[in-house]
């Protein structure tokens, strides 16, 4: 087995409101930044151990699928780097 960190990225899929991130781009805009768009996401760390690195990734993958997002309103990503 392998130590690997597998990094989850979720954020809202575009069209789905994002308070957040609206918030923070007008205050952003106030200090004077100029952006077209800003959205804001989640990213969860999980250490874990596998036999390959695509096995940690599907494992990873799982969790997001399962818990992390919520398919309707989210896209995600899985990173893995072995540690």
């Amino acid at each position: 087995m392998t130590a690997y960190t597998a990094t989850v990225t979720v954020r809202l899929k575009h069209g789905v409101l994002d308070p957040e991130a609206e918030t923070t781009k007008q205050a952003l805009e106030r200090l004077g930044f100029d952006l077209e768009d800003l959205r804001s996401a989640d990213r969860f760390e999980i250490d874990l151990e596998a036999d390959s690195a695509d096995a940690a990734r599907e494992r990873a993958d799982e969790m997001a699928e399962r818990l992390l997002a919520n398919p309707t309103i989210h896209d995600y990503d899985v990173e893995v780097d072995e540690r």
